[in-house]
């Protein structure tokens, strides 16, 4: 009931046929040679791998297209779930150093993860341009109760971020920045059963890009006061939450 419930209020909230209520899909292919996780985005393996589409607007195409271009890869081998991002930006900010900081006060990169599909036990990792990361794991969604769980740490995990300008430095225009992550499969155990995917197999994935407008005051990157943060998305919600795991986008698993 709960379920057809939650249907009936997107159904309202997003118009019939808006590309919000179809959500993405994406082949996710075998690496073929190892990946040396260091932000760059210059394996080999990276080089065969499809981007996805161009981030747009957590709502849908009805909003203003991004002003800065968000786009991810994906690979997996037999020990990690690979994803790679690339972030143009002017101004490549960051100021949060401590682990599970609430990233998404700065600018950030953020991955959701629900391999079940079912909408429950679900997993979520955010990044910073100071390669600081949050993780988390919800074992059902806020709408329906749920309490994020902080204490999940993701051991074996890999991440790295490459800046094409300078961090924090206002002086200069910078490109953006590019970030790797490699979750071990064995990573998810401790919260939910998740055994490493066989080809065909499909997962609910979603990436969220937070995005907010800076001012240069004294020579340090200030944010606009009074401004809320842009919200870009892969596979569009249709309303401002990423923790409706109903309309993120299908990753299937193949060994091409």
């Amino acid at each position: 009931m709960k379920t057809a419930l939650v249907a009936i209020a997107l159904a309202l909230l997003v118009p019939p046929g808006s590309p919000a209520q179809q959500p993405l899909r994406y082949e996710c292919r075998r690496a073929a040679t190892p990946i040396n996780i260091d932000g760059r985005l210059d394996d080999a393996a990276w080089k065969r791998a499809p981007w996805t589409a161009a981030f747009i607007d957590i709502e849908g195409d009805a909003k203003p297209k991004p002003r800065y271009r968000t786009r991810a890869k994906m690979l997996w081998d037999d020990e990690y779930f690979y994803i790679a991002a690339e972030l143009e930006e002017p101004h490549v900010w960051a100021t949060l150093t401590e682990h599970d900081s609430v990233i998404f006060r700065d600018k950030d990169f953020e991955v959701f993860l629900n391999p079940s599909g079912d909408g429950n036990n679900y997993f979520e990792f955010e990044i910073n341009a100071l390669n600081t990361g949050w993780d988390l794991f919800l074992p059902r969604p806020y709408k329906k109760k749920g309490r994020p769980d902080n204490s999940w740490e993701i051991p074996g995990l890999k991440t790295a971020v490459h800046v094409q300008g300078t961090l924090n430095d206002p002086r200069d225009r910078d490109r953006g920045w590019t970030v790797e992550i490699a979750f071990p499969w064995k990573a998810f155990a401790s919260r939910a059963p998740v055994e490493r995917p066989k080809p065909s197999a499909e997962w609910r994935v979603n990436f969220s890009r937070v995005q907010w407008r800076v001012d240069i005051r004294d020579g340090k990157y200030i944010k606009v006061p009074g401004l809320k943060e842009d919200n870009w998305v892969w596979s569009p919600q249709g309303l401002i939450d990423m923790h409706v795991p109903e309309m993120w986008g299908y990753v299937r698993f193949t060994d091409r």
